[in-house]
């Protein structure tokens, strides 16, 4: 038995072309995709934490060593002499974050109360006008909040509540547009088997909400909270304009008062806004799991 010969082409033909091998395989091209995705994480990271960095940085500054350096270079030697500074009788920085927190604290009480309330009401509940009023009330979202802050201001400072705590918190205490819609797409995700089965069991609306409801969507409640404290904290121009006396200065406000017609005090303003940051970073650690569980949800 002989071995099959390979045939022979014929003079003048050519040999028939062979596959060539892919210049990169399969994982050289994962690699590549892995690699420029982490490159553009690190990017966004570096743009996202930077500004963060460079506060902290300026804070431990003194004001001669940040007019005479570079300004993202290292401070050397640290102090924290402008921290110190803050809390003197000059600036008593206690003032501010005293007052923030309060109201903070009153306003994420309300409005979360009355937004869990009301999404509560417009997803299980039935009643005449029910969508016509939702939807009427998710529509103030496209107007401008400047829009409404004078005719806000006149009736607040007719009322007499200019330069006082409930001029702070009055106008934003029962709930807002985003939060309500918010809670009320995930509420009506919550399977209807479940609440009428503790209909059946005798529970009422309100027992529905507590022992049903609420837990059935904590990680967005989180994240909501989360969402409330961070803006109430960061709240700027309506506490600017209805209460500028200093007693009653929250701390976006006098942040914004360390600097003067001649002197931007830098270093001072980047250790306020390490102050006003710590908080934040704070509340973000202890919810970081729920906001997380949140997004995945959200995703699905």
């Amino acid at each position: 038995m002989t071995a099959p010969q390979t045939p022979i082409p014929a003079p003048g033909t050519s040999r028939p072309a062979t596959a060539r091998a892919p210049r990169f395989s399969a994982r050289t091209t994962r690699w590549l995709a892995n690699t420029l995705t982490y490159l553009m994480l690190l990017a966004g990271a570096g743009l996202m934490v930077g500004p963060f960095v460079f506060s902290v940085m300026t804070a431990l500054k003194t004001p001669r060593q940040f007019s005479t350096t570079v300004p993202l270079s290292l401070p050397e030697p640290l102090t924290t002499a402008n921290f110190t500074t803050l809390f003197t009788d000059t600036y008593d920085f206690v003032v501010p974050i005293a007052v923030t927190a309060q109201v903070v604290l009153v306003l994420v009480a309300g409005q979360m109360t009355a937004s869990v309330l009301a999404a509560y009401a417009f997803a299980t509940l039935r009643f005449p006008g029910r969508d016509v009023i939702f939807w009427a009330y998710v529509a103030t979202l496209m107007i401008p909040a400047v829009v409404v802050i004078i005719p806000l201001y006149s009736m607040m400072a007719q009322a007499g509540l200019r330069n006082t705590f409930a001029g702070l918190v009055v106008p934003f205490l029962l709930g807002s547009p985003y939060a309500v819609f918010l809670l009320r797409e995930n509420f009506r995700s919550t399977p209807r088997e479940l609440l009428d089965a503790a209909t059946i069991d005798g529970a009422g609306v309100l027992r529905r909400l507590w022992y049903v409801m609420l837990p059935m969507n904590r990680p967005i409640l989180a994240t909501l909270l989360l969402i409330t404290v961070v803006t109430q904290w960061n709240n700027f121009m309506w506490p600017s304009i209805i209460a500028p006396a200093p007693e009653w200065n929250v701390i976006t406000v006098a942040t914004a008062s360390l600097q003067t017609q001649y002197s931007g005090n830098w270093t001072l303003v980047m250790a306020a806004t390490t102050i006003a940051l710590l908080p934040l970073v704070v509340l973000f650690l202890v919810f970081q799991k729920q906001i997380t569980r949140s997004i995945g949800i959200g995703l699905r």
